[in-house]
């Protein structure tokens, strides 16, 4: 097996962006989800109640900060971009909590996987993409572990999938068909939450193991 993909969302909701290689820390991809939108009651928008959100673009730039459609994340014109997607009063602000994360800090897809869902898989939003797996063998994987490059990583449990997944990355029509049928063929689930067990550095490419068990500690 090997990584054929890494993914990082730099702003929570927004669409992402492809890497070449990435450091997985403890709280995983450097740079994941690191803003978020927030709203007056002091609670974290997303794209599951405010879709608009995933036209909006977000990447790091080369001064390692956070950017949305090339600007810095807090241009005036972000804010104001922010507000037309999520209402008046959401403004972006930044935190690095593991509580940004709706479960565990990574998701973990195969291509067998993908393969069977039929559909662009970035409506899946995984951070890890490995290649070379039949079928749908990641259906067995949970409470295992994988060797990916210099990290381990610690497989959790099948993720259960929500309405972010009928909206298309592109043309942004939402089809609520994908949903049922994700139901009705998974079980409403697809892809792996993860935790990263061993920091280091991935690459595309990498060699991929898969490794026996271990427990979570929460």
């Amino acid at each position: 097996m090997r990584l054929a993909e890494i993914w990082r969302y730099p702003l929570k909701s927004m669409a992402g962006e492809r890497l070449a290689a990435a450091e997985l820390r403890r709280d995983g991809v450097e740079g994941d989800r690191v803003v978020q939108v927030w709203d007056e009651r002091n609670r974290i928008l997303t794209a599951r109640t405010h879709p608009e959100l995933l036209r909006l673009h977000a990447t790091i730039g080369a001064d390692g900060q956070p950017q949305v459609d090339g600007l810095p994340w807090a241009d005036p014109e972000v804010t104001r971009r922010v507000e037309a997607a999520a209402g008046p009063g959401a403004r972006l602000r930044r935190f690095e909590g593991e509580e940004r994360f709706d479960i565990l800090p990574l998701l973990v897809a195969t291509d067998g996987s993908l393969a069977a869902f039929g559909r662009d898989h970035r409506r899946l939003r995984p951070n890890l993409v490995i290649s070379g797996v039949e079928g749908l063998a990641e259906r067995g994987w949970e409470g295992r572990m994988l060797r990916v490059g210099r990290a381990r990583v610690g497989l959790a449990d099948l993720r259960g999938r929500c309405v972010m997944t009928t909206w298309d990355p592109d043309t942004h029509a939402q089809d609520v068909g994908v949903l049922r049928d994700i139901a009705r063929r998974f079980d409403g689930r697809l892809c792996l939450n993860a935790a990263v067990l061993e920091p280091g550095r991935v690459e595309v490419g990498d060699t991929v193991e898969l490794l026996g068990h271990w427990t979570p500690t929460s």
